[in-house]
């Protein structure tokens, strides 16, 4: 069976930057497995898997654009100092450039934001994700592919 729309994925993954930082990868552990086109994979990588097989290795450089996008000016936001005091107070985890933080969008779920400056006032923070702009190298190795509508059991 070949990786085609729908059919279920087993594999191991990494994901690094060019200059070879790993990002992401579970190759020391358990292989991660999703049906392709669920949208738990950018197609970018998803169309790199395509027509592969159990034991079939790729390794793709996928251009920023096609990865995790661009990085969107408007997702940089300015909130006011004072927002942030307990925060700015906790000495156990200190508020700092790179720190993440959890902040609630206008329909009420959890959203990350880096903090990218923290200023007399106002501090900033970039609610792009953290690969935005940056083109990412991904190598995967199939461990399995079940075609769609395929259930696998699991017998104990």
């Amino acid at each position: 069976m070949k990786v085609e729309s729908g059919a279920t994925v087993t594999l191991h993954f990494s994901l690094a930057l060019c200059d070879g930082s790993i990002v992401d990868s579970n190759f020391a552990g358990k292989p991660a497995t999703f049906i392709l086109g669920d949208g738990n994979l950018p197609s970018a990588f998803e169309h790199s898997l395509l027509g592969l097989g159990p034991g079939d290795e790729i390794e793709r450089t996928i251009p920023a654009r096609s990865a995790f996008g661009a990085v969107n000016p408007a997702n940089l936001h300015r909130f006011p100092l004072a927002n942030f005091s307990s925060l700015l107070q906790d000495e156990l985890v200190p508020l700092q450039p790179g720190s993440v933080v959890m902040f609630k969008d206008v329909g009420g779920f959890d959203r990350p934001g880096v903090i990218r400056g923290i200023g007399e006032a106002e501090v900033e923070v970039d609610f792009n994700h953290p690969l935005a702009g940056k083109e990412v190298v991904f190598r995967a190795a199939i461990v399995s592919v079940l075609a769609p509508d395929t259930r696998k059991l699991k017998l104990e």
